[in-house]
């Protein structure tokens, strides 16, 4: 029972934290769209970058990441508290009927780890040289993140004994 409780509070903490982080992005939009903005842009890597070809200078496209971004999170952070309502729920129940159960909860983590591996540290990081900017450099975070994110799925993804009365 103590595994199936740790497996709930991980991913409820982590929904709260993607709550807190759409919610900061919707209400305070303007801080992180210069940060989408400015990496999108390339604007601060390094002098003579042979990859300045693939910086977007338009404005609309730079609003379609972020808010593609935000939408994310919004889905992640959804899928998150789907799953842990459903695993608490579902605490006292058989094991095949907490796996069964925990199916929200490994889409919401599944989708909140990729977001920080495809969108910030291959695309932003990668494609668009976000590593070079002193500023507008996201890496640490998103590899922390991922990290968090992907534990914690690997954890939820385990298969669980029958619980004790």
């Amino acid at each position: 029972m103590t595994l199936r409780a740790a497996k709930f509070a991980l991913t409820a903490g982590l929904a709260l934290y993607y709550t807190l982080v759409a919610l900061n992005n919707l209400t305070d939009y303007e801080s992180n769209y210069q940060f989408v903005r400015h990496v999108l842009m390339m604007d601060e890597t390094f002098a003579g970058n042979h990859l300045m070809w693939r910086a977007i200078q338009s404005p609309a496209v730079h609003t379609a990441f972020y808010l593609s971004i935000i939408a994310w999170e919004c889905v992640t952070t959804a899928l998150l508290w789907t799953g842990a309502v459903q695993m608490v729920r579902h605490l006292r129940r058989s094991a095949a009927e907490f796996h069964a159960a925990k199916k929200w909860a490994l889409a919401g983590l599944t989708l909140g780890a990729t977001i920080w591996l495809v969108a910030f540290l291959s695309v932003g990081g990668e494609w668009f040289a976000m590593w070079q900017s002193k500023t507008w450099n996201g890496q640490d975070a998103a590899f922390r993140m991922f990290c968090v994110t992907g534990i914690v799925l690997l954890g939820v993804a385990q298969r669980d004994e029958e619980a004790q009365p």
